[in-house]
């Protein structure tokens, strides 16, 4: 896992280092905003053909996805209070 630094220009835009865009191959970006940190990933141009037998075995655990929220949403709020 590499780590790279991109700035903030003045219309809240960053850019994408071109060997992070080149390396996954696509012009768009999902952001997921998880309270103290952001998400940056890939979006294929052709999503379903991606998820092609992507989920073809069992899922995950139900109590396990809900352990996982919940984490998730301790976290947040844990944050939040130090603010």
């Amino acid at each position: 896992m590499t780590a790279t630094r991109a700035t903030v220009s003045r219309n809240g835009q960053i850019s994408i280092p071109a060997h992070l865009r080149h390396r996954w191959g696509t012009k768009s970006m999902l952001v997921i905003d998880r309270g103290d940190y952001a998400i940056v990933r890939p979006i294929p141009e052709d999503p379903v053909a991606t998820l092609h037998g992507a989920h073809s075995g069992a899922g995950p655990v139900t109590e396990e996805v809900r352990d996982a929220e919940r984490d998730g949403e301790a976290s947040i709020e844990q944050h939040r209070s130090k603010q």
